[in-house]
């Protein structure tokens, strides 16, 4: 599944190294695109998007339209 998010509070590539391991704790093999100028993550990956939504705030990030 390929799934692209807008991420507003991405700051640097700091705040993408966060983003990036805190997918790969949950799915070691997704594969994860985070663009600090667009402030996008793109990920694909087997796990589910609510998971992949899930990991993300859980490393202090908003998701836009996400609660």
């Amino acid at each position: 599944m390929s799934l692209k998010l807008k991420v507003p509070n991405i700051a640097c590539e700091d705040c993408a190294g966060t983003i990036r391991d805190s997918i790969h704790v949950m799915e070691p093999d997704a594969k994860v695109d985070v663009d600090v100028n667009s402030k996008t993550v793109t990920v694909e990956s087997q796990a589910s998007e609510e998971s992949i939504k899930q990991a993300i705030v859980a490393a202090g990030y908003h998701i836009e339209g996400y609660q």
